[in-house]
């Protein structure tokens, strides 16, 4: 979907979410299936309830459908994928990489971004991450 073609929908129709941040949206009655156009932008997962949790993988836009049992289309929308508001990419020639400066800035992990600065932050995140596991498992 190209920006022009997003920019003549109906702000009514985009479920905006950003990236790596999840969003709750109540869905009509009888829904039975979601379909999401492109599952490296977003992702969907149908809760008890009508209720749908999305989240944002990747930038840009795609499209999520919601069918009922008979594969009639309830509800059909855009979302829409960004960086969140205290995200700042930096480039440096032609490497970019991308800081989250909430309150003080540090790496992320951000497509787009060099593979040496990605690479690195996704090492540093998945031993953050490994560890902090490690600590809360029980004994």
């Amino acid at each position: 979907m190209t920006a022009a073609q997003a920019g003549d929908i109906p702000p009514s129709e985009i479920l905006n979410v950003s990236m790596d941040e999840a969003k709750l949206i109540r869905l009509p009655d009888r829904v039975a299936t979601i379909v999401v156009g492109n599952p490296l932008i977003a992702d969907a997962s149908l809760q008890p309830g009508g209720l749908v949790v999305l989240t944002g993988k990747g930038y840009g836009a795609t499209n999520f459908i919601a069918l009922d049992r008979q594969g009639n289309a309830l509800l059909e929308k855009i979302i829409e994928v960004r960086g969140a508001i205290d995200t700042v990419v930096v480039y440096k020639g032609v490497n970019r990489e991308t800081y989250s400066c909430a309150p003080n800035c540090q790496p992320v992990i951000a497509p787009g971004d060099t593979q040496q600065f990605f690479n690195q932050a996704l090492v540093q995140t998945t031993a953050r991450s490994t560890q902090a596991s490690a600590m809360s498992a029980p004994r």
